[in-house]
């Protein structure tokens, strides 16, 4: 089991306990807006998902970590990598603290730090990038913390509560 170690966090591969906390968080209409969510989702869908998240990031393009606190185990958020491209040596990556009460305590920005790492050293990439909508502070707080640099905005790009909004992209190039 893949684990990734931090002062305060761990990230680690979903399991077959984490039904429940996944079905909470990705029922939860507050963040369809960030994951291009549109319908609920089954618990059947998310058990076949969390049975299928054994595979490689290099097959799936995609790996999906659950954020846990190093004194409890429960899990607290996600952080995912996404459109992984070995190729180019580029990788997405988005993060959600699903729990209000463990916003805002420095939570995420362990996380980031920890898969910002991971990806570098272990997956060789060139650089990471975030997909971020303009009026989400917090995460574009987050992310110019961790020094990815504002080079784009997409505009009109998401269409959320009846109006568009210009998504921006955040990138973190390893020098």
């Amino acid at each position: 089991m893949l684990t990734l170690k931090g002062k305060y966090l761990n990230l680690r591969a979903l399991e077959p306990e984490d039904l429940d906390f996944l079905y909470e968080l990705e029922n939860t209409e507050l963040f369809w807006e960030v994951s291009n969510t549109t319908n609920p989702f089954s618990k059947f869908v998310l058990r076949h998902y969390i049975e299928n998240s054994h595979r490689d990031i290099f097959e799936a393009k995609q790996l999906r970590l659950i954020i846990v606190k190093n004194n409890n185990n429960q899990p607290i958020g996600c952080i995912d990598l996404f459109d992984y491209e070995p190729k180019h040596k580029r990788v997405g990556v988005g993060i959600v603290i699903s729990k209000l009460q463990e916003r805002q305590n420095g939570h995420a920005l362990e996380a980031l730090q920890i898969i910002i790492s991971y990806a570098f050293s272990h997956l060789d990439v060139h650089q990471l990038y975030a997909n971020i909508t303009e009026d989400n502070e917090a995460s574009i707080k987050l992310f110019k913390k961790s020094n990815f640099k504002l080079t784009g905005i997409k505009k009109d790009w998401i269409y959320a509560n009846k109006k568009f909004k210009n998504e921006s992209i955040y990138q973190l190039i390893n020098e």
